[in-house]
């Protein structure tokens, strides 16, 4: 089944590809690594944790596209992260490594479990020049108010 929805974004005259993918999150081994190490606010472990692999084929179709935003579903929250595809994922699904990247689109609903969905939240992403922050900046750019 095709999971993927196309979406036309105008953007300056321009016109961007933006697609609907399924999101799945889940630990790599590098990211234990890193985050029981103490190293979250390493370059290291931006580089390992603010990615998004995707399928080839749709890694190609947004152009491929060194860095990709990834917006919730109802375009409440987003987040730039670097983009890598990954012949293991499969068509129209995306995986991110468990971390604060993720955290700002994974779905907040727990369904009175008190555990969020981290497999299957529905997403939107394309590609973009926008910076990819570190973990400090984001906490700083989300959560801090000057």
């Amino acid at each position: 089944m095709e999971a993927m929805l196309n979406l036309f974004v105008s953007t300056r005259g321009s016109r961007m590809m933006m697609k609907e993918f399924l999101l799945n999150t889940g630990s790599t081994i590098e990211e234990g690594r890193l985050a029981k190490g103490g190293s979250k606010l390493t370059r290291d472990y931006t580089q390992e944790c603010a990615v998004c692999e995707m399928n080839p084929d749709d890694f190609q179709s947004l152009g491929s596209p060194q860095k990709v935003k990834i917006t919730t579903k109802d375009a409440g929250y987003s987040v730039a992260v670097y983009a890598h595809p990954e012949e293991s994922v499969q068509p129209g699904q995306v995986f991110m490594p468990r971390a604060i990247w993720s955290n700002v689109v994974v779905s907040p609903e727990t369904f009175s479990t008190g555990s969020p969905l981290y497999k299957g939240s529905t997403v939107q992403i394309e590609a973009t020049k926008e910076d990819v922050l570190s973990a400090e900046e984001l906490v700083q750019k989300l959560y801090i108010r000057s």
